[in-house]
């Protein structure tokens, strides 16, 4: 493994912490550590943060994103129902990405923050 964590900055850490815990639950991922106020992480082994950025100051991410890995294609359709639901936004509906492989079915989303994550089973 080439990778320790990612980390996203956010804005409000509690704001995001909801929409994570509802996000990642279709796919089984689990929130792992909470300082309040501060910073989340989920996951074990390679984990994926979310925190106040570094100096409080926002970071740039265009062009940057995180995919989580789905165990099938109706988890990836609950990730993106949810994730609308819970105030992201659309960044890619759920469909087959044949650019990608025949089999890449994803969905992409902007967060509270605009931060792109995505929900894939292959």
């Amino acid at each position: 493994m080439i990778l320790s964590h990612v980390s996203l900055g956010v804005d409000d850490v509690t704001a995001s912490v909801q929409f994570y815990d509802a996000v990642l639950a279709p796919l089984s991922i689990r929130r792992s550590h909470y300082e309040a106020g501060v910073a989340a992480s989920y996951g074990d082994g390679l984990e994926f943060w979310v925190g106040i950025p570094c100096e409080g100051r926002p970071s740039a991410g265009n062009g940057v994103h995180v995919a989580f890995n789905a165990p099938n294609r109706d988890s990836v359709d609950a990730f993106y129902r949810i994730g609308l639901e819970q105030g992201g936004r659309c960044a890619g509906r759920p469909g087959l990405r044949p650019e990608y492989s025949d089999s890449y079915y994803a969905a992409f989303i902007l967060d509270l923050d605009g931060n792109k994550i995505e929900a894939v089973a292959t």
